[in-house]
């Protein structure tokens, strides 16, 4: 659940400039067959099995234009839902709910679909130690909302952004000469309570980052037989991530393998929508 001070401090600004992106001037449509303000409700209307995320944002979408609206809901976030479900009941000025309703299913719509899949990529690792992680690959202006329906649907956000952690890919490396400078110049300019994390391609780069004092060790596109060896030299010196080709089917493996984390850009770049509806607008006054 997004709280409503982080919504009102981190969020509001997302959903105001996306309903801005959807009206410009005035909803032409809504404006011509609803002259005046009149009161109304909605059906939310499930039509495919899934993880319903997104509620939250969906009700405040249309608070943002009739703050006296409100939504009555039959399930929560995580919740698992029906085709054919009635999630919950949108009331409200019939304008704002005609105004408000793509950009409210929009966010809901994407949300559930991440929670969805990731949900199913989670399942993948039951009775593994692995932890299964998403990334920075989002969609643009959609990150809040993308990296709460991962958690929603039992996977761990990876770093919120590139405030939030050293990571030192491949470009990193390559800017600074070698894994070892990387890392050296990474610990003098880091707070000492930031952990450093370093993407390997190889088995020599792995050793340079475990001599030079790596926290985390990515392990970047590596088969599963050279990961394998690549965890049993670093032996629990430093925390391991698998990243790169991570598929569903190939979950099981690599955590057979025995890493510490997996992350799949995937959750967040290539989820389908969930399809869910509103639906049977009437007006109640």
């Amino acid at each position: 659940m997004i709280n409503g001070v982080t919504m009102k401090i981190n969020v509001d600004d997302y959903i105001i400039n996306t309903l801005k992106e959807d009206i410009t001037s005035e909803d032409v449509s809504t404006n011509a067959v609803m002259p005046e303000n009149k009161q109304g409700k909605a059906d939310l209307i499930c039509k495919q099995d899934g993880i319903i995320c997104g509620l939250d944002v969906f009700e405040r979408t249309f608070k943002i234009l009739d703050d006296k609206s409100r939504f009555e809901a039959n399930f929560k976030d995580g919740d698992e839902v029906k085709k054919g479900d009635v999630i919950g009941v949108i009331y409200g000025d019939i304008k704002a709910i005609l105004s408000g309703e793509r950009t409210a299913l929009n966010y809901l719509q994407r949300m559930s679909g991440i929670a969805t899949m990731t949900r199913e990529y989670v399942s993948e690792l039951e009775g593994y130690k692995t932890v299964l992680l998403d990334t920075r690959k989002t969609t643009p202006n959609m990150r809040p909302f993308e990296k709460h329906a991962v958690t929603v649907g039992g996977a761990t956000n990876h770093r919120y952004n590139l405030s939030d952690g050293v990571l030192l890919k491949d470009n990193h490396i390559g800017a600074a000469g070698s894994v070892t400078k990387a890392i050296e110049m990474a610990k003098a300019y880091a707070p000492f309570v930031r952990k450093i994390e370093i993407e390997t391609e190889t088995l020599e780069q792995v050793q340079e980052a475990l001599d030079a004092g790596a926290d985390i060790i990515m392990l970047d596109n590596m088969d599963n037989a050279t990961m394998k060896k690549a965890v049993e030299m670093i032996d629990g010196r430093a925390q391991t991530e698998c990243s790169g080709n991570v598929t569903k089917a190939r979950l099981r493996e690599i955590a057979e393998i025995g890493v510490d984390f997996v992350s799949c850009g995937a959750l967040t770049h290539s989820a389908p929508i969930m399809d869910v509806s509103l639906k049977n607008l009437t007006p109640t006054e």
